[in-house]
């Protein structure tokens, strides 16, 4: 599959097959995270692998997510944005926003790459991200924007509605 068929495969999958997701799979998609692009090539992210079922019923009994089937997904992948590394450049006053563009840039090709696998995801940001750190034992100076759930779909959303390219193209200048 190349990049674009990707892109127009992936959708948000809230449903999946009770099947595990191979160790071996969850690295190749965090391989991808890691081969993303970052300013200052900072690499400011990290990856937490939630498949623990206590951990995941610890989730569900302690409403860390407001979609509680969230914590029945074979995989929860809590993305992690370190400031700190952004701290260590001239960039220190855009730390938490630079730190997140990197983090984005990551969780996309991470998103990706487990679309080609055959995998399904959704970017979960509707989390108690201080129940999630805590429970995870993840450091104060650790962002936790969002987590993407992961696992083989069990639905076949159909495509969302997009603005028309016209719609999205402010001026052009070529």
């Amino acid at each position: 599959m190349d990049v674009k068929k990707a892109i127009e495969k992936r959708r948000s999958i809230r449903r999946f097959k009770n099947k595990p997701v191979s160790d071996r799979l969850i690295r190749e998609v965090i391989d991808a995270a890691r081969l993303a692009p970052s300013g200052h090539n900072l690499q400011s992210w990290n990856f937490v692998i939630v498949k623990d079922k206590r951990m995941k019923t610890n989730f569900k009994e302690n409403n860390v997510f407001v979609q509680r089937e969230m914590c029945d997904a074979p995989v929860i992948i809590v993305c992690c944005a370190d400031k700190r590394a952004c701290s260590k450049h001239s960039i220190k006053k855009h730390e938490e926003s630079m730190s997140l563009i990197n983090l984005s840039l990551a969780s996309a090709f991470l998103a990706l790459r487990a679309t080609e696998l055959g995998l399904g995801t959704c970017f979960v940001a509707w989390a108690d991200k201080e129940k999630i750190k805590k429970f995870l034992a993840i450091p104060d100076e650790i962002i936790v924007p969002y987590v993407i759930v992961m696992g083989y779909p069990d639905e076949n959303p159909k495509p969302r509605p997009r603005k028309k390219l016209d719609k999205v193209i402010h001026k052009q200048y070529w």
